[in-house]
């Protein structure tokens, strides 16, 4: 099936990935809220003490505790979700999760203290943990393969639209004086969870859950709301239906069970090891500069309207690179790209780490540049192609559960790096600025290395065909080029099958 016979034959399912894909924006959102506050003279008055200089800074130490608090809510609302995801279907746990953040928010806006803020953004984060596994699995779930690697990136596009609308919303708001100029920005987010519900509840469940849970007739209905009958295209919903089926026996085959144990089990412990990696790569390949993007500005020595000007422009450069990724994986798939991507935000790492060591006027508008062009690289390679690969590698039966530890090893190394960050950057600690573009070049080059020998290419693939290359352990650098028969199994699962259809007549 081509791209465009794809978008003729799934416009439903394209759209119904869209709705709830766009949650994400609310944790980009409040992600980007919090680093761009640090720098915002109200806010800093709230929360901060006073400086030797006049100025108000929030403390290194209650920068990573709040930054750290909706992550600890992730871990939580995360693992949450691989459990009742599995047990009540997609769309249930979403529209719980929209709104309990409806009530959370309250929270966030009204807090009086840094200890009240820290308990809203872990209540927060707990929905948000969800959102960030549940929309992707979904996405994976409900498009064919050849529409996978856009419904799954676009979860990255939402990302930065979120961190876009923040550092906009807190642009026009920096005139202000009050404490509104900084609890307004906070009850914005009351604006997507209701009309998001609302779409959710008529949303249809994906189709590989009922599989699952042996609601063959109801998949084959949802398949047909997912296509469209006037399309031009042929589809048989009833053969689909088979092939899902018959991949479904054929990983319980491999791995009977579904739980957390046995994502370490088999062939299942490799897949989990590149989605956890995959992700954990988008932290610690330096994207710390774009996170704490108006504060590092700022601290550069740009004036603090123009720190939030860059911002800006660096995420809306952010969004252009996302989209541009939808081009780029289809013309080199997701492994070069991967790799490309890594090598090239090394070399700007340590380029930003040795324009730190000067002290002219202009090394601070260079950083700033230097960053927008890091944006950019990461926005179109790493930064997006990461949910794809993290949809695509696991198993099905394992989907929820896989995405679940690898965003949760993300959260884990994310808590690490936001407790170092402050301290990099804080004039009251280490004050390492731009130098520590040569801690973050290394750990850049590392993560490349992992990928050279451990990363696979997915693109194209079936789930049966990924099934049996992890199970053959073809070496991650022969995925694309190895021939394989997903129905290599004899008649033993295609019995099943047989059962399984029959069972719904």
């Amino acid at each position: 099936m081509t791209f465009g016979q794809a978008v003729r034959l799934y416009p439903k399912a394209i759209g119904w990935s869209i709705l709830l894909s766009t949650a994400v924006i609310m944790e980009g959102y409040d992600t980007n809220l919090l680093g761009s506050f640090y720098a915002y003279p109200q806010f800093a008055r709230k929360y901060g003490v006073l400086q030797s200089d006049g100025s108000y800074q929030v403390t290194a130490a209650w920068q990573s505790g709040l930054s750290n608090g909706a992550q600890i809510g992730e871990i939580l609302g995360l693992f949450i979700n691989g459990i009742v995801s599995e047990h009540y279907g997609y769309r249930k746990v979403m529209m719980a999760s929209l709104i309990a953040v409806i009530g959370f928010i309250f929270i966030n806006v009204f807090s009086p203290n840094t200890t009240a803020l820290l308990f809203g953004e872990i209540l927060c984060g707990i929905p948000w943990g969800v959102f960030q596994t549940l929309t992707t699995a979904y996405a994976a779930e409900v498009c064919p393969v050849v529409l996978r690697a856009y419904l799954t990136t676009y979860v990255n596009l939402c990302w930065v639209l979120g961190q876009l609308i923040s550092s906009g919303i807190l642009r026009a708001l920096l005139s202000r004086t009050d404490e509104w100029a900084y609890r307004i920005p906070f009850a914005i987010q009351w604006v997507w969870p209701v009309f998001i519900c609302i779409g959710v509840f008529f949303a249809p469940e994906s189709p590989w859950w009922l599989v699952r849970h042996g609601k063959v007739a109801e998949a084959e209905h949802v398949l047909r709301r997912l296509t469209r009958k006037s399309s031009g295209v042929p589809f048989d919903a009833s053969a689909t239906v088979a092939m899902m089926i018959y991949t479904n026996e054929h990983e319980r085959e491999i791995t009977a069970g579904t739980s957390y144990w046995d994502c370490f089990k088999g062939s299942d412990l490799r897949r989990s090891e590149i989605g956890a990696v995959t992700w954990a790569i988008q932290t610690l390949c330096g994207n710390v500069f774009m996170s704490y993007s108006t504060y590092f500005f700022e601290q550069a020595g740009l004036a603090t309207d123009f720190a939030y000007d860059f911002s800006i422009i660096m995420y809306a450069i952010g969004m252009v690179g996302t989209i541009s990724s939808w081009f780029l994986m289809g013309w080199f798939g997701r492994r070069t790209l991967y790799i490309g991507g890594l090598a090239v935000m090394t070399v700007l790492m340590l380029v930003v780490g040795f324009l730190a060591l000067g002290t002219a006027d202009a090394a601070k508008w260079a950083l700033a540049s230097l960053v927008l062009v890091y944006t950019f690289i990461y926005d179109s390679t790493v930064g997006p192609v990461c949910y794809s690969l993290v949809a695509e590698i696991p198993s099905t039966r394992l989907r929820a559960k896989s995405i679940v530890i690898s965003r949760n090893v993300y959260n884990i190394v994310g808590i690490v790096v936001s407790v170092l960050a402050p301290y990099m950057f804080n004039p009251s600690a280490w004050n390492w600025k731009g130098k520590a573009g040569f801690f973050w070049g290394g750990s850049c080059f590392l993560c490349l290395v992992w990928c050279y020998f451990r990363l696979p290419e997915p693109k194209g693939r079936t789930y049966g065909e990924l099934d049996v290359l992890f199970e053959r352990k073809v070496p991650a650098r022969k995925f694309a080029s190895t021939v394989v028969d997903p129905f290599h199994h004899g008649n033993k699962i295609e019995t099943k099958v047989e059962e399984a259809l029959t069972e719904q007549v």
